[in-house]
């Protein structure tokens, strides 16, 4: 089975905070519960003094450790053991009292420089809401979304520098859109009903930002690196993250079924990317992310992808 293959690769491969997170995530939507369980345990035997979730070495990023919480979490729920629900709580109150800000109040994704970065889309919210802290969650959506979106184009920018006021890379990076539509999944699922505006509002920003998306997705059903711009090299994992958000939000009734179309093709597509070891190849590629290779996330969203199609 091509899953078991990727997923064996996944195993496989050195990985950083948010790489154990999004790969311990795919691991329980696809039913490995045992194998996700063994990922949260690891992740809070890496947890740092700051509460971050899954540190190795000098780590700078602020949001990432937290991909790791909702696996934590579902740790304490499955083991009904104390220290992943301490640990869980101390990366919620890292995020809700020390991590640093930008002015506006959005999450920095970095501890030593005032930077936005469109990955914390998916890394905090998610966790926030997860933990219960449902308004917080929304705002640094509402927060994220006033420095990164691009409004003439509907899609976000990498990298806004809050110290300097402007962007540092305002490409419309596939895989970062994708970041954005996959959180917003995640916390759309599971808001309360007492919060049902905030979750149309939510629902309204995944639409628009499928809808801007997909008006670049190429005849071969993959998009390229930089969305908006031919030149960069054509990428398999952004594909992998909306066809999960499209698959998701069909099934959820927050999506029109007519996306499938473009799911499908992107899922067509990444199956021919996965090679003999099951390694999914063209993503965007560690350790750099700058060039086509391999990676955790592209391992992690194919896993994602398919659970969703299921």
């Amino acid at each position: 089975m091509k899953v078991e293959k990727v997923k064996r690769a996944m195993l496989g491969m050195q990985r950083q905070s948010w790489e154990q997170g999004v790969a311990a995530q795919s691991l329980i939507e696809s039913g490995y519960e045992d194998d996700a369980l063994l990922l949260a345990h690891d992740a809070v035997v890496r947890q740092d003094q700051s509460g971050r979730l899954g540190v190795t070495g000098d780590e700078k990023a602020v949001t990432d450790a937290a991909s790791n919480g909702e696996p934590v979490l579902f740790a304490y729920n499955r083991t009904g053991d104390e220290k992943y629900k301490q640990a869980a709580l101390q990366m919620a109150d890292y995020l809700l009292h020390t991590a640093p800000r930008a002015e506006n109040g959005a999450l920095s994704h970095l501890n030593h420089k005032s930077q936005v970065w469109v990955d914390s889309f998916y890394m905090a919210p998610p966790f926030l809401s997860a933990a219960g802290h449902h308004e917080e969650a929304v705002a640094q959506i509402e927060r994220f979304r006033e420095l990164l979106l691009i409004k003439d184009k509907g899609m976000y920018g990498h990298i806004w520098d809050d110290g300097e006021k402007r962007f540092q890379r305002a490409d419309c990076w596939g895989v970062g859109n994708g970041w954005a539509a996959a959180g917003l999944v995640r916390v759309i699922r599971s808001l309360p009903e007492t919060m049902s505006a905030d979750k149309q509002r939510l629902i309204g920003y995944l639409n628009e930002l499928l809808e801007k998306c997909m008006r670049y997705q190429r005849d071969d059903g993959l998009f390229h690196d930089v969305l908006d711009n031919p030149d960069t090299f054509v990428e398999t994992n952004a594909a992998q993250m909306f066809a999960y958000a499209i698959y998701s939000g069909v099934k959820a009734g927050w999506v029109d079924a007519g996306y499938l179309d473009h799911a499908d093709k992107i899922r067509s597509a990444a199956h021919t990317k996965v090679d003999e070891f099951g390694f999914v190849r063209g993503v965007c590629g560690s350790p750099t992310f700058d060039k086509s290779g391999t990676a955790t996330e592209g391992q992690a969203f194919y896993i994602l992808m398919e659970a969703a199609a299921r």
